[in-house]
């Protein structure tokens, strides 16, 4: 992982400086630490299981994806004591303790535990190396599994581990992108030039191309692979004859753009290249936004029908952990996609769009450079 806030141990670290009562009970040897799921399994465990899955492990920066183990140098790197208490960490299928219902008394086997972003790959039924899926929201994650081994990334994009089931442990290349529906409600919020996502999508259609405008949502920096912050967002290549309809494009444009780059990046570090791509989320229901997206990356685009693929995935995990279905081949029966879009773009115009959008980033990028 790239060192950076977003991730735990440096919250962890702060936590331990600015707290009295954190630093007293690490010195005690006292303190537990763990990401949400954790929390949760020791609730429902009635406080006998303190533990994690390797997916949510490899997303502390504490955890060594090669040893599968905590790792004693980067607790020292952020000056975390090695008497923290930090979860055991199993396989997503393994037994996470039993849950007691109150007014029977009747118990259940905790599950099927796994990180957000890869249990919507799993649900996605994304097993084979080279499957690739993008959740979009406020921002989007976009991740493809690379298989049983450790390869290294291109610049800009991260390994993680996907998933630990059956003994085996599964990699994946994971980005993610800052802004993605969050600059159509920017353009919707605070810019008034449309009422609803609907509107924007009819607009967006009428208007037919940009005339050479591009959005470059740095709002808050860009994320995978670029990873530049303290930059700003661009609207580039606006004339005289620009509108409100050019900009309401160019913002949608931009969801699809920022997700090419992740996996052009990705797709560097990989023997194979991209077959279909996995969508979900919100944005996933834009057909324009979805067509484009398959246009740009020359390969179908296959919408889930429902919007909660994450929760599919642990249920798919649990489900054959309980012996509720028997193999994969069973689970990859149970989906079948929304819709599906298939490329229709000229190799020329597809060209001539991703080269007007990479001189629009660069402008950004070229920006903060002469800044320093």
């Amino acid at each position: 992982l790239v060192i950076d806030s977003y991730f735990s141990a440096s919250k962890l670290q702060w936590l331990l400086e600015n707290v009295p009562a954190c630093r007293h009970a690490a010195d005690a040897g006292s303190l537990m630490a763990g990401t949400i799921d954790t929390w949760l399994v020791w609730n429902f465990t009635d406080h006998k299981v303190f533990a994690t899955d390797y997916s949510n492990a490899s997303r502390t920066l504490l955890f060594n994806i090669h040893t599968l183990r905590w790792d004693e140098r980067l607790l020292e790197l952020f000056r975390l004591p090695q008497s923290l208490g930090l979860p055991d960490v199993r396989h997503a299928d393994d037994g996470f303790g039993r849950y007691r219902f109150r007014q029977s008394g009747r118990t259940v086997p905790v599950v099927g535990l796994m990180g957000d972003s890869h249990a919507a790959l799993y649900g996605h039924t994304g097993f084979a190396e080279g499957d690739a899926k993008t959740t979009f929201g406020t921002g989007s994650s976009v991740m493809m599994n690379v298989g049983h081994e450790i390869r290294r990334p291109a610049p800009g994009i991260v390994t993680s581990i996907g998933w630990g089931t059956r003994g085996a442990i599964t990699y994946v290349y994971e980005g993610n992108i800052h802004h993605t529906g969050d600059t159509v409600r920017w353009a919707r919020d605070q810019l008034r030039l449309f009422r609803d996502f609907d509107e924007a999508e009819r607009r967006a259609i009428a208007v037919g191309d940009t005339e050479g405008v591009y959005l470059v949502p740095a709002f808050s920096g860009l994320g995978a692979p670029h990873w530049a912050h303290g930059i700003r967002a661009a609207i580039t290549g606006m004339a005289r004859s620009t509108t409100a309809d050019h900009i309401i494009r160019a913002a949608l444009e931009s969801i699809a753009y920022q997700v090419v780059d992740v996996l052009s990046a990705m797709n560097a570090g990989t023997d194979s290249d991209l077959a279909t791509l996995m969508v979900d989320g919100g944005p996933s229901r834009n057909s324009f936004v979805m067509q484009l997206l398959s246009d740009l990356l020359g390969v179908p685009v296959r919408v889930a029908e429902i919007e909660e693929v994450s929760a599919r995935g642990v249920a798919f995990v649990a489900g054959l952990a309980s012996g509720f279905w028997n193999d994969e081949a069973e689970l990859r029966e149970c989906v079948r996609p929304h819709k599906v879009f298939a490329p229709m773009m000229k190799q020329t115009r597809r060209h001539a769009l991703l080269e007007g959008w990479q001189t629009a980033v660069e402008q950004v990028l070229a920006g903060k450079r002469s800044e320093n």
